[in-house]
């Protein structure tokens, strides 16, 4: 298969499947997407109709079961995300699963041991978009000694996209599909984490401002069941210390940023632009950096996992690892938001999921 096509089944015909996995595997020669699976049938037939696939199947298991398919994609919610990874890599598939990697932090310790187990299957999330062209950039900045020795950092997810109490519930404030898993926290964390040391202790306070939304589902008032606001202090390996702002209750459109603060310099990344300023001790405010072409990132997830797959190169964006790393920094803030006391990392023990 190295050099041959890889034939992909989809679980989970999402908006960023759609908009993204699917273009983004066509564009790549020797690739194959076979197939469908969504939550109904007749939302797996209208999703193969729409995106030209020939093969829809009744379940998930049936894309498993599929001795055509080389490599599974999962675009379903995050429930599924760690049943469906450990039957396909026990099935001898490759796995690409959407972020967030999983429920909880137990869930994505499971996957991660599984894939050190067979090593010979690819095994990905698909990786935050957010400053992957800066990335590069960035490091090479902190390399160069422009922040000095780092002290703090700033990271803000403010969005007005559950400002008004008559946006209906989604699956992503019902902790049975998402976990865990609230906000831009998991996506954000991510981003800040490919230039920072890791997180060792954590003090979260989490809120439910709007505490009932309609449910389309169940076309009734349900209380929602995860938060719609956010307060993160972490202190991590080098000494240095975050603060993390994260509201969707807020009017006024969306802001996505962070902010690196040293004994030498700033750097300020605008998220949503990739516009990063920096400013350096003795001068007056900060200057836009260009970032090199040379240096500038973008978004190959599809292209990374195929490469992967045919030993062309590791997975860097984002391996299990790395997963794993961030759902245990997502299920720290909750345990710490739950019972406001900190919390340590690396968490020493998935015992109690639900808390």
């Amino acid at each position: 298969m190295p050099r041959g096509t890889v034939r992909i089944g989809i679980v989970g015909a999402g908006g960023i499947v759609r908009s993204r996995h699917v273009p983004g595997f066509r564009a790549i020669r020797g690739v194959e997407l076979v197939g469908v699976c969504n939550r109904r049938r007749d939302s797996s037939a209208r999703a193969a109709r729409e995106l030209g696939l020939a093969k829809t199947y009744g379940n998930w298991e049936e894309v498993i079961q599929d001795p055509t398919v080389d490599a599974v994609l999962i675009g379903a919610w995050p429930y599924l995300h760690c049943p469906v990874t450990l039957a396909a890599l026990d099935a001898g598939k490759h796995v690409l699963t959407q972020a967030r990697m999983a429920m909880n932090a137990r869930e994505a310790q499971r996957m991660l041991d599984r894939t050190r187990e067979l090593p010979g299957q690819v095994a990905m999330v698909v990786p935050s978009p957010y400053g992957l062209a800066g990335e590069a950039f960035v490091r090479s900045l902190i390399a160069e000694g422009f922040l000095g020795n780092l002290r703090e950092v700033h990271v803000d997810g403010l969005t007005d996209e559950l400002a008004d109490p008559e946006v209906p519930l989604s699956w992503r404030q019902k902790t049975r599909y998402s976990g865990f898993n609230m906000l831009t926290l998991g996506i954000l964390h991510e981003t800040v984490q490919r230039w920072l040391s890791p997180p060792v202790r954590v003090l979260a306070y989490a809120s439910k401002l709007i505490t009932e939304r309609f449910d389309p589902e169940s076309s009734k008032l349900k209380p929602v069941g995860t938060p719609d606001s956010v307060q993160v202090l972490a202190t991590h390996e080098d000494g240095s210390v975050a603060t993390y702002r994260l509201s969707a209750v807020l009017w006024g459109g969306r802001s996505l940023s962070v902010a690196l603060h040293g004994s030498e310099g700033s750097l300020f990344y605008d998220l949503l632009k990739d516009e990063i300023r920096g400013v350096r001790r003795g001068e007056e405010s900060p200057r836009v950096l260009p970032i090199p072409e040379a240096l500038r990132g973008g978004w190959r997830a599809e292209a990374d996992f195929i490469a992967a797959i045919r030993g062309e190169r590791p997975v860097t964006h984002t391996d299990f690892a790395t997963g794993a790393r961030y759902m245990q920094f997502t299920e720290a803030v909750a345990r710490s938001s739950r019972h406001q006391v900190p919390v340590t990392l690396p968490l020493k023990e998935f015992s109690n999921p639900s808390l």
